[in-house]
């Protein structure tokens, strides 16, 4: 977070695992020295404390740091736990853009495509999306609450800001329910504490309700203009993005394209403060809070954001084999890229070397890889050998002038994690306008996608290039490893059932196709069983 450092007070939901048949976790510690809403909203220092505690349910998972000890969540562990960390494997190990060499209880399953209900990462990743949801409904009723009591001057101010942090906060929460399980337990500020079962929501009635939501936000004054807030802090220009990534995959989510409610979207994205990084790289170093292109960052902190999820699992599980350390002190060779990546970007196993291993005459800049021919294999007969693949080194914790990274620590990393950013917004434009969106036009999203290309040292392309098959692989060269590609390939009728298959998709080397069910990760065992009110996904 770049010496802003995450203060925030223990909730009500410090320690209580998601429970489909306990109505917003309404239980009451029996340690009066444990904070719960009837004491941690008791004056405004306070209020501002409980919403970074929201925003650090995506960096962090535990309320001590360092990986152990006081987890948000009882019955999972801290690390694996953690929002992003398991987001980031939920989105990325399921498609061609890495794998994992761990033997990790199901983790291999992901890129394998075969996981189950039981499965612990997805149960993982679904009570971290509910307990931010459950976070943020406590602090909007509370909020309402000091509101109603007569809350006035620049604390009623404040305190509407903050209000429509959490609301948004939430609505992405959300984004990532209907994108991941789709028809799921549906619970706001209205449904006071008590025992019982959450309704089951359908996908397209939450589609509606998110997009009502971030209409509402967009619409009202009291969240901040774009780039108007403090770092790492919602604004409009975030909201924005949600639109636009939730009218993208309309689509999907409902049967029903919105793609000119998109471009309405990005078109205010775009026309902003946001600009693109000159330099590419500099996107995804230590300091990229200084980088003019990121939207919406998870923030992290080599001091005061510790825990072995989240950037400091990205940075080092992808090392290992050789690799150049970048600012950490060691790699725990995990998760690596594909010849399939790699290809995206015209490079081939002979353009790398032992003198040259990072191919330092790549074309496209953008493909940042690792790959020395005395110790790596490319073509990975065995999964869990870290050094068959291609590394990839596109993450670094080092500042941009190659001087260690703001507040370093020799674990713990401080590059943040650019949920969203201008480079996809451009992007997202272009596919709109080639899907028949109304408010844009091809020369315009022609220009967008050269302005990225020539930005990554690339080639331009010329109008009868663009379509949509170059598109999708434009993604994956301009976006890769940022969380985006299951999403992408889904939308583009490629993640399970098409024609396009990758090594080991399907768990054969060659790759196959699997199940279109699989579009959707199953609601977990433990919930179906809590709450009568599912329905589990077909397929499953």
């Amino acid at each position: 977070m770049k010496n802003i450092k995450i203060s925030y007070v223990i909730m009500l939901l410090a320690t209580i695992m998601f429970s489909s048949c306990v109505k917003d976790l309404d239980v009451e510690p029996i340690d009066p020295n444990v904070s719960t809403s009837n004491n941690v909203f008791k004056d405004e220092a306070a209020y501002k404390q409980a919403l970074a505690k929201i925003y650090a349910s995506y960096a962090i998972s535990g309320q001590d740091g360092g990986g152990g000890g006081n987890p948000d969540i009882a019955g999972i562990d801290e690390n694996f736990g953690n929002y992003l960390r398991q987001l980031w494997g939920l989105q990325e190990l399921s498609t061609d853009e890495a794998i994992i060499a761990w033997d990790d209880a199901t983790i291999k399953n992901f890129h394998w495509q075969t996981w189950a209900p039981n499965d612990v990462f997805i149960a993982a990743l679904y009570s971290r999306i509910y307990y931010s949801i459950a976070v943020a409904n406590e602090f909007v009723r509370n909020a309402d609450a000091t509101i109603n009591a007569g809350a006035s001057g620049s604390f009623l101010t404040d305190l509407k800001a903050y209000k429509a942090e959490a609301r948004f906060l939430r609505a992405f929460s959300y984004w990532h329910a209907i994108d991941m399980f789709g028809n799921v337990p549906f619970v706001t500020e209205a449904d006071l504490p008590g025992a019982f079962f959450p309704d089951r929501i359908t996908r397209a009635d939450l589609f509606t309700y998110i997009e009502s939501e971030l209409s509402a936000l967009d619409a009202e004054t009291d969240l901040p203009m774009a780039g108007a807030n403090e770092y790492a802090r919602a604004d409009k220009g975030a909201v924005w993005m949600l639109q636009a990534k939730l009218y993208m995959n309309a689509e999907v989510y409902i049967g029903t394209p919105k793609y000119s409610e998109a471009l309405t979207a990005i078109n205010k994205v775009i026309g902003a403060s946001y600009t693109i990084d000159p330099t590419y790289q500099n996107v995804f170093r230590a300091d990229n809070n200084n980088s003019p292109e990121i939207i919406f960052p998870l923030a992290f902190d080599g001091t005061n954001t510790q825990q072995y999820g989240g950037m400091t699992f990205l940075l080092h599980a992808s090392n290992g084999g050789g690799m150049p350390l970048n600012g950490i002190d060691g790699g725990w060779g995990g998760i690596r890229g594909i010849k399939d990546l790699a290809s995206k970007f015209n490079v081939s196993e002979s353009d790398f070397s032992a003198a040259d291993p990072e191919f330092s005459g790549i074309a496209d800049q953008r493909g940042m890889f690792y790959f020395n021919p005395d110790v790596w294999t490319w073509d990975i007969d065995n999964v869990g050998a870290f050094t068959q693949g291609i590394g990839v080194t596109k993450f670094k914790n080092i500042s941009a002038d190659g001087s260690p990274a703001p507040n370093v620590h020799p674990t713990f990393v401080s590059t943040d994690f650019p949920v969203f950013r201008l480079g996809d917004a451009y992007l997202m434009y272009a596919e709109a306008v080639l899907r028949g969106g109304a408010g844009g036009d091809a020369g315009t999203a022609l220009g967008y996608v050269n302005d990225l290309r020539t930005r990554g040292g690339a080639a331009t392309i010329t109008s009868g290039d663009l379509t949509l098959d170059f598109l999708l692989d434009e993604r994956v060269r301009e976006l890769y490893w940022e969380g985006h590609r299951r999403t992408d390939l889904i939308r583009f009728g490629q993640f399970t059932d098409g024609s396009y298959v990758w090594e080991w998709k399907g768990n054969v080397q060659a790759g196959t196709s699997v199940g279109g069910f699989r579009d959707l990760y199953p609601i977990p065992s433990n919930d179906m069983n809590a709450n009568p009110n599912l329905i589990q996904n077909t397929g499953y």
